[in-house]
Order: structure tokens, then sequence, then C-alpha cells
């Protein structure tokens, strides 16, 4: 950020919250933020709380998620990037968003965590093949 650059997530929970955060904080206005979700803020919003309804995660990951997101939209809806045809959440419209936030990064670093390994993984095989710099740290939890 301080060197003028921006930041690409997929709105998920763990490090696309904390970068989004530290992005906020260094970006007050999201001028350089972009979240793209794999559906629409509303939809995405019911994923989660039916996942902490779930016991998957817990209410308060969801509610600051959702929180998170609903401030970025508020301050510069050009940062939040909706999908609005897609109608659920699921691994294929998560993958989606990952090819959507391949194609508007220039480079990716990911944190592979060791019970991420699909979706990161998708993600940085996606970037590799569109020749982008890839950094991958890996962490087993």
């Amino acid at each position: 950020m301080a060197e003028g650059n921006g930041i690409v997530t997929g709105g998920a929970l763990n490090v696309d919250y904390f970068a989004t955060d530290e992005a906020i904080k260094l970006n007050p206005s999201c001028n350089r933020i972009k979240v793209l979700l794999p559906v629409t803020l509303s939809r995405y919003s019911g994923h989660f709380r039916k996942r902490a309804h779930e016991g998957v995660i817990t209410k308060n990951q969801a509610e600051t998620l959702i929180s998170q997101l609903t401030k970025l939209k508020k301050t510069n809806p050009q940062a939040l990037i909706e999908n609005k045809k897609n109608k659920i959440v699921d691994r294929k419209t998560y993958f989606e968003r990952n090819s959507d936030v391949i194609k508007v990064a220039n480079e990716l670093v990911a944190f592979q965590a060791s019970v991420s390994r699909r979706g990161v993984q998708d993600t940085v095989g996606k970037a590799k093949k569109a020749n982008l710099a890839v950094k991958v740290y890996k962490y087993k939890i």
C-alpha cells in the first residue's frame, strides 16, 4: 500500500479477512481494495450465518466478516464486486470466484494452511497458468 499498490481478495475468513482489515487501515478510502464475492453480499451473509448455525464457524466469525464487507461496500461500492448471477455458495462458485480474482490480480501471495488445500491450490494453479508471479506460504495447523 505504501508503494501505491492495492489488494484483491475473495472475501473469505482468515487470511482474506485479515488482509482486507489491514488494507482498510492503510487505505481508508478503500480505493485500492477489491473484494470479489462468489454471490451477492446478501446471499454471502446468509451463507455464513447458516455455517455459523451449523457450527462450522462461530457466530462471531460470521458477523465480523459480514460487518467488514458491509463497511467496505458503504465506504466504496466499487471495492466490493458481487457476483449477481450465482444463486448459491458452493465449491463451483468459490472456484469461479478464484478465477475472477486471478483475472484482476497482477501477482498472487497465498497462505496455505494444512486444512485449506483445495481452494488455495485452485487459485495457485490458475495464477501459474495465467503467468502471474506466485508466492505460497505453507503452514501446518
